[in-house]
């Protein structure tokens, strides 16, 4: 059996929209993206065969891409029912 994380990285969230591109300072003083400190802790869990950052914005598909993650495009739709 495989083990995977998925990390789902939303850009329009209603209370913080972009969060998973602001950037800051981890432990190691080093300026990254939140969506890359995610990704690298993912990655630091032993016995995971791999770390996916599911998103629906081309802005942090290209950011995870930049930084070696592997990126699952989703699509989101919402209907109304009446």
């Amino acid at each position: 059996m495989s083990v995977v994380i998925i990390i789902p990285a939303r850009y329009a969230s209603t209370r913080y929209p972009g969060k998973p591109l602001a950037r800051f300072r981890g432990e190691d003083r080093n300026e990254r993206t939140l969506i890359e400190h995610t990704w690298n802790a993912g990655m630091a869990v032993s016995g995971v065969d791999a770390v996916y950052v599911a998103t629906d914005d081309v802005r942090i598909s290209d950011e995870a891409m930049a930084f070696g993650a592997e990126v699952i495009l989703t699509l989101f739709r919402v209907s109304k029912w009446n």
